[in-house]
């Protein structure tokens, strides 16, 4: 099997001004290839640096894989070194240089002089043509070692890995490695782990624990001669999953709990509401992510104050003076309050201390209620997440909030 490693370039990835999605998306699909990734590095556009390390990985590695710093400016080097570093001469690519010129062209454009820099290719190179932007990307090969170099923006990289090196790289993968993750919610990472902890020990497939922002996942991974074989050897396990764990699963290779609940919502014809104080918002905005939110999704109010709370949505002033905002009764009356203006089938709502301080009283950070209403009743969770981080704990009210609806749904409530 021919072992592969990552090289991203770019002073702004070190900087941290950029977050490196490129290298994430390479060592999924690369061991989706059955490629094996034996190291990932980042590296700023500085030349000694980047012509050290090619040295080190070739030592180490069949294939090289480097994302970025194909531009046309002067700091964009890595095809300048990485031609140096396998002794090649750069010449003019004509029909990269047309492509870049009809792009520019098709934007009511001129090609600026200094675009011309992307079309110049290593002369025995494999070109990759870039339909999303005007770098192309390469392939070339000395002494069994291969360089690909792939454009940094990921709306140019994913597109041109899948058209262009996806067919270079499968003839030096003898095997298939196909991954499914099971994602799971109101269970933790450690009770999750002991109820399958004897999957946990399998060698083909393999199952992974891993802990995200207020769930957790399992993921299945197989090796097989092919797709298809690595498949059946998925399927067994991803059931004796399901059957361990049915009640907290909630999806199979999707990306979050909205795109989860949103299409569970469309299969119901459910109509949502929302009511938000701590969360700003963020419940509504997850779910308009999801395309196809509109047939379920008509009204988001979000009340941060007590005024509004009273005015818009109904909560009572004894229900505020009584129990204070953050209160399992002010939630309640929230998502009641969101039903009757929206006529919605059902409505959340979440009132809560996001911190980093607290609301002057002597209630913690991190403490929140979520109510989830329907026409004949009315649900509420008290939460409190113990931390003072007010990201986390806007996320994970929103993911509460949504899996209540999941509950709901599925008639767990």
């Amino acid at each position: 099997m021919k072992t592969c490693e990552i090289i991203s370039v770019g002073t702004e990835l070190l900087l941290g001004d950029i977050l490196n999605t490129d290298a994430q998306f390479l060592a999924k699909e690369l061991a989706a290839l059955g490629l094996c990734v034996l190291h990932q590095s980042t590296v700023g556009d500085n030349h000694d640096r980047l012509l050290e390390l090619l040295g080190q990985a070739a030592k180490r590695s069949d294939i090289i894989i480097l994302s970025g710093g194909l531009g046309p400016t002067p700091d964009d080097i890595t095809k300048e070194v990485a031609c140096e570093f396998f002794e090649k001469e750069l010449v003019l690519h004509g029909e990269s240089l047309e492509r870049m010129s009809a792009y520019f062209t098709a934007k009511g454009l001129v090609m600026p002089e200094t675009n011309k820099k992307q079309a110049m290719l290593p002369e025995d190179c494999v070109v990759f043509n870039n339909n999303n932007g005007t770098a192309p990307g390469l392939a070339m090969e000395k002494d069994g070692k291969h360089i690909l170099l792939l454009p940094g923006p990921p709306r140019e990289l994913k597109p041109m890995f899948y058209e262009s090196a996806v067919p270079y790289l499968k003839r030096f993968s003898d095997k298939v490695i196909i991954s499914h993750n099971i994602r799971t919610f109101g269970i933790g990472e450690s009770a999750m782990s002991e109820t399958v902890a004897d999957l946990l020990e399998c060698p083909n497939p393999t199952v992974a624990p891993y802990a995200k922002d207020g769930e957790a996942l399992l993921r299945v991974t197989a090796m097989a001669d092919n797709e298809a074989e690595a498949e059946k050897l998925c399927v067994p396990m991803i059931e004796e999953i399901r059957a361990r764990l049915s009640d907290y699963i909630y999806g199979i290779d999707c990306n979050s709990i909205e795109e989860a609940v949103v299409p569970m919502l469309i299969e119901n014809k459910l109509k949502l509401a929302t009511a938000e104080s701590c969360t700003g918002g963020l419940i509504g905005k997850r779910i308009t992510n999801v395309s196809g939110a509109s047939k379920v999704f008509d009204c988001g109010i979000i009340s941060y104050s007590n005024e509004i709370k009273h005015r818009i949505l109904g909560v009572s002033k004894e229900a505020l003076d009584k129990y204070g905002a953050v209160s399992a009764e002010v939630a309640k009356q929230m998502a009641k309050g969101a039903l009757k203006i929206s006529g919605a089938d059902i409505a959340v709502s979440v009132t809560g201390i996001a911190g980093p301080s607290s609301d002057g009283t002597s209630k913690p950070v991190g403490l929140s209620y979520i109510a989830l209403a329907d026409k004949y009743n009315v649900w509420v969770k008290e939460l409190n997440t113990s931390r003072k981080d007010r990201d986390y704990n806007r996320f994970v009210n929103s993911s509460n909030a949504l899996n209540m609806v999941r509950l709901y749904i599925n008639k767990m409530l």
